[in-house]
């Protein structure tokens, strides 16, 4: 539980503006907290704080994140809760990325996290992770026309995107990282030319699947972001392993006298700091795959990545540019969605909602009107059964600026806008999902035929475990389908416990 006061200086260190925007990475080597204030369109990074967790090595043979490595994480999150006590919610953006997409413990141990921190956090996918990877880096760097390559090698996972100035084209996100690789085969520090050769084998594999798509014909210039790339780099440049940069020569010098100390505990180079020794080995050879696979000959150490992108997506959703909104936009005009009749079931969906849950968040409602707008998506791929179509395309699609739990609730709303409300029995029970779903199939009732029509005046609350539903019967009478669907609705939510209570509305 979060302590009720706060020290003298962690109290000063509290007061923040509107301007002040926090972003906390719980990644698989290391849990950063990255406080920043926003200048016009510019981030001006105030503090920064670190955790060298390798919550990575915390996992066991079932993926499931050990005792040991929760209590660790916990107490971070604790310390980060702390410094971030009097921020409002919309000023913090809390991202977890490969540990916890693979770990099969993760929705158990979130809610704790959750309370430790103070705020909610977001499991973001592979490609998402990129996406701000690459909007982080881009604005380390000067501007220029040409297409970069970014390399980002995590504790868990190494992000691969080919983009231009802000805007990111190819992202691809693979299983590598420092710690799983030195985990895998350094796990006892043991630096022999036969681990290496598995290693490398293992990591050449991994990367050559996506070299056609990132190798040097796709771009002008090569970066490194992440603490890995910076920590080879110096270690190369300040050993004479080379003269600037990141490159294979450098890569094979510095391998070589791995191997020539034959353990992690006989390691003595210059720039190398202690917490790096341990998965030293395992950042070295997927750089080295990199490198050779495609076509490297020099990278280039960048700032920024993750945290700086997550910054700057945080302040565009300040300012109206919220890169979800842009998403939803494409995928809208992707799969030539009929625009103007999903604006119509969203804003009646939304009014909905707002009726039954009246202290609704906005960025619940929000979600309801993505939901609404995407929710025949699947109409792509097939008429018949398209809402399973839908959610399926909501829940594994590429979707930039979306978190998986954001992408998990456009497909529950998605998949049971329609039919049987069996498929919705477990997340009914939970009022705010419940009153989202009825929102949204009530709308779709209403605008079945894709007509604009002039609607009655409609009430909505909840009662307990109940419906109140009320309309105007003449109008009713005048529409017989949509009269015919209402009551097939109200005894499908009957059937799942939640019985409606029809009070006639006089006509205008």
């Amino acid at each position: 539980m979060k302590k009720d006061t706060l020290s003298a200086d962690a109290r000063t260190k509290a007061k923040v503006s509107d301007q002040t925007l926090a972003v906390v990475d719980l990644g698989s080597n290391s849990f950063r907290l990255e406080i920043g204030i926003a200048q016009g369109k510019q981030i001006r990074v105030l503090e920064t704080m670190r955790d060298m967790l390798r919550i990575a090595s915390g996992l066991d043979k079932k993926n499931r994140i050990n005792k040991q490595a929760r209590q660790n994480a916990l107490a971070c999150l604790f310390r980060f809760g702390e410094r971030l006590q009097h921020f409002k919610p919309e000023q913090v953006r809390a991202v977890a990325t490969n540990t916890f997409r693979v770990a099969t413990n993760a929705a158990d141990f979130l809610p704790e996290a959750e309370m430790a921190l103070g705020f909610p956090i977001e499991i973001i996918s592979g490609h998402e992770e990129a996406r701000l990877i690459f909007l982080g880096t881009s604005y380390c760097l000067p501007h220029s026309p040409a297409q970069r390559l970014i390399v980002d090698i995590g504790g868990g996972s190494t992000e691969f995107i080919i983009g231009r100035g802000h805007h990111p084209g190819q992202l691809e996100s693979l299983k590598l990282g420092c710690v799983n690789i030195s985990e895998r085969f350094f796990k006892n520090g043991e630096l022999t030319p036969e681990n290496f050769k598995h290693a490398e084998t293992y990591a050449r594999a991994e990367t050559q699947a996506i070299a056609s798509n990132f190798n040097s014909s796709h771009w002008q210039d090569a970066y490194a972001s992440s603490g890995t790339a910076q920590a080879l780099s110096e270690i190369l440049e300040y050993n004479h392993f080379s003269q600037g940069g990141i490159t294979a020569n450098g890569l094979i010098e510095l391998q070589k006298y791995l191997i020539g100390k034959k353990h992690t505990d006989n390691l003595k180079l210059e720039a190398l700091k202690p917490e790096r020794v341990p998965v030293l080995a395992g950042g070295l050879v997927i750089m080295r795959a990199v490198v050779d696979e495609l076509n490297i000959n020099v990278i280039r150490p960048v700032g920024g990545a993750l945290r700086l992108g997550a910054l700057y997506d945080l302040l565009g959703r300040h300012h109206d540019q919220d890169s979800r909104v842009i998403t939803v936009e494409q995928w809208t005009e992707r799969h030539h969605l009929d625009h103007e009749h999903a604006s119509r079931v969203a804003d009646l969906a939304a009014s909905f909602y707002r009726q039954l849950m009246p202290k609704a968040e906005a960025s619940d409602i929000q979600l309801l009107r993505w939901a609404s707008l995407l929710h025949n998506v699947g109409m792509s791929i097939s008429h018949i059964g398209f809402h399973k179509h839908s959610a399926y395309m909501l829940r594994h699609g590429d979707m930039p600026g979306f978190s998986s739990s954001e992408q998990n609730h456009l497909s529950a709303l998605a998949l049971n806008c329609r039919g049987d409300l069996e498929k919705a029995r477990k997340l009914l029970p939970n009022t705010n999902i419940r009153a989202q779903i009825l929102a949204l199939r009530l709308a779709l009732i209403f605008y079945r035929g894709h007509r604009q029509i002039k609607l009655s005046d409609i009430s909505l609350a909840f009662t307990k475990k109940s419906v109140s539903f009320g309309i105007e019967q003449d109008w009713l009478a005048e529409h017989p389908m949509i009269e015919y669907l209402l009551n097939k609705e109200a005894k499908e939510w009957k059937s799942e416990g939640y019985p409606w209570r029809h009070h006639q509305k006089d006509g205008k």
